[in-house]
C-alpha cells in the first residue's frame, strides 16, 4: 500500500519509507513512473527487468507489454491494462479479490491524468 500512496500529494514520505524499509526497487519504479530516467536506468543495472518494463508499458511501449506477457508477468499485464481502463483487467482483479492492484492502477492513473509538464520540475 506504500507504493500506491507514493502517487498523491505526500508521496515523498512514503517513497522514503520505501526506500528506508528495504524496498528500493518500488521506490525506483515510483520514480520511474514519474518520468526519472534515473530511476528506470537504476531498474535495470540491479536487474529489476521486469520493473522496468511494466514502467514502460505502463507509458504505452508495445515492446514493454509484449515482454510482460511473454515472461507470464499475469498481474504486471493486468495491472497496466488496468490503468489503462481496460474493463476486462478490472473486472478479472475485482473477481481475484486483488483489490490492492485496482488501487494501485487508480492512483497511477490519476497521478498521470493530473501531471503536467514542467520544466522547472523535471527529476535529474
Amino acid at each position: 500500500m506504500a507504493f500506491a500512496q507514493t502517487f498523491e500529494d505526500n508521496g515523498a514520505e512514503f517513497n522514503k519509507w520505501l526506500l528506508e524499509n528495504g524496498y528500493p526497487e518500488l521506490s525506483a519504479l515510483s520514480e520511474a513512473i514519474r518520468g526519472s530516467e534515473r530511476a528506470t536506468k537504476w531498474l535495470m543495472d540491479n536487474k529489476f527487468y521486469h520493473l522496468a518494463a511494466l514502467d514502460a508499458a505502463i507509458d504505452n511501449k508495445t515492446a514493454a507489454f509484449q515482454w510482460l506477457q511473454r515472461y507470464d508477468y499475469k498481474i504486471m499485464v493486468l495491472l497496466v491494462e488496468a490503468v489503462h481502463g481496460n474493463q476486462s483487467a478490472i473486472n478479472i482483479l475485482t473477481t481475484n479479490n486483488l483489490d490492492i492492484f485496482l488501487i494501485i492502477a487508480q492512483k497511477i492513473r490519476k497521478y498521470l491524468d493530473n501531471k503536467t509538464f514542467d520544466y522547472h520540475k523535471m527529476n535529474f
